[in-house]
């Protein structure tokens, strides 16, 4: 029987694949130079044979064998995040979530449906397409760290309406996409955002916006109209060189306070905060960065 399990995955893995790319016949004729011209003979482990017995007993040759799993794998005219390999078998899927880190991929892959939670940190993935998560619409995390993202196209998140948490963090983003209503937590450190890609009530549409992380970019300012949910906000290491009463408070409201706005990091930037003291008065808390 353990003869029969080459085969036995080489016909699942085959129908898995249903690629146009690789006919039934390159299949049998890889296997047959994989294994040698006999698939069913019988080969033990254990013995201390040589490589031609072992290859006239129908045991795998390696160069082959990565013959065959590169032909699978990446077909010429497809990258390899988009064959036809199964994302689950490229991947690992695990109770709705899809991990997909140091993989190489150059582009999302196809993921299940009801995939709730993407992990695909750490590869080589230049563009969002909007096609892309269009059809996933059960996403709750996205997380795209250390990709090398340049551009996304419009409407890309538009339809992940209960997605919470989008990291973009270790990317070469220059402009922000539009974002989902529902977004606890966005992600953008370590990119190559301006101020001026950022329109004045960007944010202020994110009424459940916790978390905001804007840190090693290249700001001018603070984003303007911060919702009142937010909780943090990361902008250490811009170009920031001034805040305005406004910027966290309310200049004609002196009773003001932004009761959630906990944690404010304006360290590594051109300013010095203490000649703007009437721009915390509303804060729990100073912000951190330079005072003298």
């Amino acid at each position: 029987m353990k003869a029969l399990y080459p085969i036995f995955f080489l016909f699942m893995f085959a129908a898995w694949v249903g690629s146009e790319q690789l006919k039934e016949e390159e299949v049998f004729k890889l296997y047959d130079e994989a294994f040698g011209g006999k698939p069913f003979a019988k080969f033990e482990d254990n013995t201390r044979e040589t490589e031609n017995t072992k290859l006239q007993a129908g045991v795998i040759s390696s160069t082959a064998a990565d013959r065959l799993i590169r032909k699978i794998r990446a077909p010429e005219t497809t990258s390899a995040a988009h064959t036809d390999l199964p994302t689950c078998l490229l991947c690992v899927c695990l109770s709705g979530s899809v991990y997909c880190e140091e993989t190489d991929i150059d582009a999302v892959p196809p993921l299940p449906k009801e995939t709730g939670y993407l992990y695909a940190r750490f590869n080589r993935i230049k563009k969002i397409n909007a096609k892309d998560f269009s059809e996933i619409t059960t996403l709750k995390r996205i997380d795209l760290t250390g990709n090398l993202i340049d551009t996304i196209e419009e409407g890309a998140f538009s339809k992940l309406l209960l997605l919470e948490e989008l990291t973009l963090a270790e990317n070469r983003l220059t402009k922000l996409p539009a974002l989902p209503p529902k977004l606890i937590l966005f992600n953008a450190n370590h990119n190559q955002l301006k101020s001026k890609v950022i329109k004045a009530n960007f944010f202020k549409k994110l009424t459940n916006l916790v978390s905001l992380y804007l840190g090693d970019n290249a700001l001018e300012m603070v984003p303007p109209n911060l919702p009142e949910t937010l909780r943090t906000i990361h902008l250490q290491n811009n170009n920031i060189t001034t805040v305005t009463d406004d910027t966290f408070c309310k200049s004609n409201n002196t009773r003001y306070i932004r009761h959630a706005l906990n944690e404010v990091r304006l360290d590594g930037n051109p300013i010095f905060l203490a000649k703007f003291p009437n721009s915390f008065t509303c804060l729990k808390n100073l912000p951190s960065g330079k005072y003298f």
